[in-house]
């Protein structure tokens, strides 16, 4: 445990990761941002050599072992540091030696350069696909007045005909032009998104996650190997329980077809929850939020497109009508979360982040 005091308390108010490094190079203390950033608690962290902690140990120990005899400050840009997560990360750090203890000690200050690059990507898709999905959904209206005319019309067609005992064919025909038409109605729909806003009730975000569990087992008959790995300390969130299951079966289904054509002795999809700090979303920094990780083993996503599949007709499938996923951004964005994707070949992974209200 840290020690509480008003500092303690001020630095963990920062967003920029703070470690106090002693003499001998041992983390004595890190504050909550650098407990994020490093994903390790301070327990496990303490007396840590800070120097294993970067890529280049080896350069970063030089480093610090002359500004602590020189009592000089220096910034390195666009480092690499190593984190107890799947990832490395990119930061900008400074290190400042201070007198502590009758000795020189190093106070340094980390910022992630790839969370604010991700942010500011995000923000720029973002208001492009709102630009999109306003112009979808005008065409969309467009699309569906004149759709509900032919279908009247289909059917008072069909009962003209009935009258005129006309054979079969004809009636045949207005039937499959109905269907046609309900076909399309249908797909505006979709294109419109919920037409309903969010009920707001108290969720187990893992009794939705294994509810799309139990429905991808049934929808795929266990073809798929499903994998959870929750985080039993994810208190209850406040949403649409609908909305959310059907985000998140969209996510998943769309890992399903994509491991259908996968050449995978074992298709898996991985279920992961986290509690992770300091998010900022929409511009807002968020103290706490929910991660949750749905993982496939395929192939990955097309480059050509991956920048792309949030928006609407977007699909990496001959199958896929390139809704779902715009659809499941649609229902996070509503929770004011977001969903962020990373793929390469073996491993593809969408983020969903949902604030935590506490």
């Amino acid at each position: 445990m840290r020690p509480e005091t008003p500092y303690h308390a001020l630095l963990d108010g920062l967003n920029t990761a703070v470690l106090l490094v002693s003499p001998d190079m041992a983390v004595e203390y890190a504050n909550s941002a650098a407990e994020a950033l490093l994903e390790i608690g301070f327990v496990k962290l303490k007396g840590t050599q800070v120097c294993a902690l970067f890529a280049d140990a080896k350069a970063s120990r030089e480093a610090m072992q002359e500004a602590l005899a020189t009592n000089q400050t220096y910034t390195k840009r666009q480092e690499s540091i190593r984190n107890h997560g799947s990832d490395s990360r990119l930061v900008d750090y400074s290190v400042v030696p201070i007198q502590l203890f009758d000795s020189h000690w190093l106070i340094i200050e980390m910022q992630t350069i790839d969370q604010f690059l991700r942010i500011n990507q995000k923000e720029a898709l973002t208001s492009m696909q709102d630009s999109s999905r306003s112009l979808i959904r005008g065409l969309a209206h467009e699309i569906k007045n004149p759709l509900g005319g032919i279908r009247g019309a289909a059917q008072l067609l069909n009962q003209e005909l009935s009258e005129r005992v006309l054979g079969s064919e004809p009636h045949e025909l207005c039937k499959i032009i109905i269907t046609e038409v309900d076909r399309l109605r249908n797909l505006v729909d979709r294109l419109l998104g919920p037409n309903q806003l969010p009920v707001v009730k108290r969720i187990n975000v893992h009794e939705v996650v294994d509810h799309v569990c139990n429905l991808v087992d049934a929808e795929t008959q266990r073809r798929i190997t499903l994998k959870r790995d929750y985080d039993p300390s994810i208190p209850d969130l406040h949403g649409d329980r609908e909305q959310l299951i059907q985000a998140l079966l969209n996510i998943a289904r769309n890992a399903m077809q994509v491991l259908q054509y996968a050449a995978r002795s074992v298709p898996t999809i991985t279920f992961k929850t986290r509690v992770q700090q300091n998010i900022t979303i929409a511009g807002v920094r968020q103290k706490i939020v929910c991660r949750l990780d749905v993982t496939d083993n395929g192939p990955g996503i097309d480059p050509a497109i991956k920048e792309r599949i949030f928006l609407p007709m977007i699909s990496g499938h001959g199958e896929g009508t390139g809704l779902g996923l715009t659809i499941a951004e649609t229902a996070v964005n509503r929770h004011g979360g977001i969903i962020e994707c990373r793929s390469t070949p073996g491993e593809t992974v969408f983020s969903v982040f949902l604030p935590i209200k506490v």
